[in-house]
């Protein structure tokens, strides 16, 4: 009889753990699958990118995406300082001054578990 329970135990703890495991890693990663950039004229742009996340709250959203030049250099960033569980998926925009030497950006997204890793998205600069 005490073997059982301590089987039952170590079951019940085991499938705890991976439900609490499953939770948090079960909305992915952050993927950035929109990107448009407008030109505010003196090297200043408005980048507005769209990003789809399975949010769950607090525990696991999309918490950022960065703006990258062609060598990978994080030129500016976005912070997201809540979860979109309910409005997926979501733009949001900032006003970022690009270097002239730079022709294309990239945009990752960021997300509190699995930090940067989803699908990123390109785009010309449009320099005038």
């Amino acid at each position: 009889m005490k073997i059982l329970r301590t089987k039952t135990l170590q079951g019940f703890l085991t499938a705890s753990l991976l439900a609490l495991v499953s939770t948090n890693a079960f909305a992915g990663e952050a993927d950035v699958v929109d990107v448009t950039i407008e030109s505010l004229g003196d090297g200043n742009f408005l980048i507005n990118a769209t990003v789809a996340h399975d949010d769950e709250g607090w525990d696991h959203y999309a918490n950022r995406w960065d703006v990258l030049d062609e060598a990978g250099n994080v030129i500016g960033s976005r912070e997201l300082a809540h979860p979109h569980v309910d409005e997926q998926p979501f733009t949001r925009s900032v006003r970022l001054s690009i270097p002239t030497n730079v022709k294309t950006i990239s945009v990752r997204a960021n997300d509190s578990v699995h930090a940067t890793g989803g699908k990123s998205f390109e785009i010309a600069v449009p320099h005038t």
